[in-house]
């Protein structure tokens, strides 16, 4: 479904029963609503109501110009439930997903019943320039994602998850390598300046932090440190996998999830 705006559109998939408690979703740099495609059906055979939004020219999302900040991404959030009518919801967040995450909790507190954040930051990564520079370099000279559409699995992915599941693999590579430059640059920006660390003791909704234990930029230290900075926050990790545990060690994820949400369920 595509939510209309001035300039543009934000694209969002809302399933499940209607008194069912929101779980909104928010995937990670380069991917799409898809990336959770294997939460959905634990959730609503559970009695949640899902809702999964693009980011800014990831997915059916229109791109506009770069570069874009973090809150404004929560707040394109923000702008889709209350299309919706949606009061409050249960937010999950992966990667950049959970930086929204974070954002949302400083400025839109009273919206969430709870918060997942999987294997984020709470700030500028201190390589942003020489991390994403040389990969902005390469997208702007092929004028798509594809010269990193590889790179970027490596990092998401283990290579025993793509020997045993070379059909979601090739998907996910697809919507990594199918996303927008200009997409990809604003969010990367994005990425590249901001800083909640010092603000998140301020935060008083209850955060589960999680992390795979492989994942070599969102590291099972830095989560853990994150963790401690709320307030109310406990930490869970997911040995073996790397950035996107969601999908690679799902049925351990949503056992997490579902037990997070149910504790906080009415909250």
């Amino acid at each position: 479904m595509l939510l209309p705006l001035p300039q543009r559109k934000t694209s969002y998939d809302l399933v499940g029963p209607e008194t069912g408690e929101v779980v909104v979703f928010s995937h990670s740099l380069a991917a799409d609503l898809g990336l959770w495609a294997e939460q959905v059906p634990a959730l609503l055979a559970a009695g949640y109501r899902v809702l999964r939004t693009d980011l800014r020219g990831h997915g059916g999302s229109t791109a506009t110009s770069a570069p874009y900040t973090i809150d404004q991404l929560a707040d394109d959030v923000v702008e889709v439930l209350d299309a919706l009518r949606i009061e409050r919801c249960h937010f999950v967040g992966l990667s950049i997903g959970g930086m929204i995450g974070q954002s949302l909790g400083l400025r839109h507190a009273r919206r969430l019943r709870s918060l997942m954040l999987c294997d984020t930051q709470s700030e500028s990564p201190p390589d942003a320039a020489t991390f994403w520079g040389p990969m902005i370099e390469a997208i702007d000279k092929a004028g798509s994602l594809e010269p990193i559409a590889d790179r970027t699995l490596e990092r998401w992915l283990t290579a025993g998850y793509r020997e045993a599941h070379p059909g979601r693999w090739q998907q996910i590579r697809d919507t990594v390598a199918g996303c927008t430059p200009m997409g990809y640059i604003g969010c990367a920006q994005a990425i590249g300046n901001f800083h909640f660390t010092n603000r998140l003791g301020s935060v008083q909704t209850p955060v589960l932090v999680t992390c795979g234990t492989q994942d070599p930029r969102a590291t099972p230290e830095e989560s853990r440190r994150i963790a401690s900075l709320f307030p109310q926050a406990s930490y869970e990790e997911f040995v073996g996998a790397k950035h996107v545990p969601n999908v690679e060690q799902a049925d351990a994820f949503n056992r997490v999830l579902l037990h997070w949400l149910d504790a906080h369920r009415g909250s």
